[in-house]
């Protein structure tokens, strides 16, 4: 099969009420890297209302250009209606490669679209990269529980697409002088195809766990012992304005729903500050918070192996540590 009329590497710009998610710009990063490899263009769709100037912020991040669609439809997510846009899109520019951040929205949209378009897709990507023998993009992925790392090429169609894990990639610095051509298309979805009505939208159930966009996390783990024990997670996070998240063990020994796991087979974060309580360290979970500005740990077991990737380490009983930095952050905003 010729590809010769595919060109041009898509990052699609996740919006939400007019407001673009940090996903988007993340990939934005990655993407300026392939498409200079490739000599392609990077390409920035936005779907939304009212996003022009998410579509400006996105060519200070590196894209080329922005294909923007507007309308009543996209003001809030709906699987039918940004499905279509994203496919019409795909149909009449023929892009080589899109990426898609694999949010509760892009892993819903991303497998539809590609369905329609008869092309593959790697869902779940923590790394990408250039297969150097074929050209083709290289999507790496964790597989069989997170055990090893699956590389996936998609040879024999067009267009490559994949939805890669928040968190996995940082966004550049906005450079406020480049310039880009914004390209407007006028897509609407005929009313009778919209087959869900948003009927009203829970923020503080949709906010609820939101790790890839928090500047702090606070973690546990299995040295927390027993579920009731997330409760001193919970305090030194409302202490610091931050989320909380946990290990896989924590995870599937039902002391917190899977939505709060970070590692491979949960969410890839990178805030600003990541605290570890009670974690050791295993190499699934440093996976994914790995890429966090500042590391602190809080373990009673000084040779635990989270010691080796954080930037501070606390080595104590957590139950005695977390208190007494609560109380003290208090302290402080009262002062």
């Amino acid at each position: 099969m010729a590809f010769e009329e595919y060109k041009n590497l898509w990052v699609v710009i996740e919006t939400e009420e007019g407001k673009a998610k940090n996903v988007g710009f993340e990939l934005l990063t990655p993407g300026r890297q392939l498409a200079d490899q490739q000599g392609e263009k990077l390409v920035a769709v936005v779907i939304g209302k009212d996003i022009e100037a998410e579509a400006k912020k996105a060519i200070a991040h590196g894209a080329d250009q922005a294909i923007v669609v507007e309308g009543y439809e996209y003001f809030n997510y709906n699987t039918d209606a940004f499905s279509y846009a994203l496919e019409q899109l795909i149909k009449k520019y023929k892009p080589s490669t899109v990426l898609i951040g694999a949010t509760n929205n892009g892993r819903d949209m991303g497998p539809r679209v590609a369905c329609r378009i008869k092309t593959g897709l790697t869902a779940d990507c923590t790394g990408l990269g250039i297969d150097e023998e074929s050209g083709n993009i290289a999507w790496t992925r964790p597989a069989f529980g997170g055990n090893l790392m699956a590389t996936i090429l998609c040879p024999n169609t067009r267009p490559q697409m994949g939805t890669v894990r928040p968190g996995v990639f940082k966004k550049s610095i906005p450079d406020e002088s480049r310039q880009g051509e914004i390209i407007h298309e006028d897509i609407h979805i005929p009313a009778e195809d919209i087959k869900v009505k948003l009927m009203e939208r829970m923020k503080e159930v949709a906010e609820a766990v939101n790790l890839e966009e928090a500047e702090i996390i606070v973690s546990g783990g299995r040295g927390l012992g027993k579920p009731e024990n997330f409760s001193y997670i919970r305090d030194l996070a409302a202490a610091l304005g931050g989320a909380v998240g946990a290990s896989r063990a924590a995870v599937d020994a039902g002391w917190i729903p899977h939505a709060h796991q970070v590692g491979q087979t949960g969410k890839t974060v990178a805030p600003k500050i990541y605290i570890a309580c009670g974690i050791s360290g295993a190499i699934q979970h440093l996976a994914g918070m790995s890429g966090s500005d500042t590391i602190i740990a809080i373990n009673k077991d000084p040779d635990a192996p989270i010691f080796e990737v954080a930037d501070y380490g606390i080595v104590g009983n957590l139950f005695d540590v977390i208190p007494a930095l609560v109380e003290e952050i208090k302290k402080r905003k009262q002062g």
